[in-house]
């Protein structure tokens, strides 16, 4: 990408986010899918998203991730598009896909990571957010 940075909605930055950490480990997985339509549709921060856009946004992200640096686009997109004051909010959606199919990967893993550092979380926040959703997704 060149020095211009794209921007897109804050609502479209976290879909951003959502998707490359459901591609992470190379498969999107239903779970993952229905994950993020959920959230779309019952968090307060998705309340002005026109829901039938999502396919629009999520193949945008797709074209991005297919370029040789994708992520990197991603990231800068996100950090240029998205207020501080959602960044923690970003992160839990994050987690929240990754955990979605009851198994996280490596790359997911280390796509959290990555988040982390980009969006210049604490790592005791962070750890909080993960434990919750451990927890929201426990198995009996």
């Amino acid at each position: 990408m060149n020095a211009i940075v794209k921007t897109v909605t804050p609502e479209e930055a976290l879909i951003y986010l959502m998707v490359a950490m459901s591609a992470a480990d190379q498969e999107m997985t239903d779970s993952e899918l229905r994950r993020i339509g959920m959230m779309i549709n019952n968090l307060p921060v998705f309340k002005e998203f026109d829901e039938k856009r999502l396919v629009e946004v999520a193949e945008n992200c797709g074209e991005l991730l297919s370029d040789e640096n994708g992520l990197d686009d991603i990231l800068n997109i996100v950090l240029a598009s998205l207020p501080t004051s959602l960044h923690e909010t970003a992160y839990a959606v994050a987690v929240e896909v990754a955990v979605a199919d009851l198994h996280v990967e490596q790359e997911e893993l280390r796509l959290l990571q990555i988040y982390q550092e980009a969006l210049g979380l604490d790592k005791l926040i962070c750890a909080a957010i993960e434990r919750g959703a451990k927890a929201r997704f426990k198995i009996l």
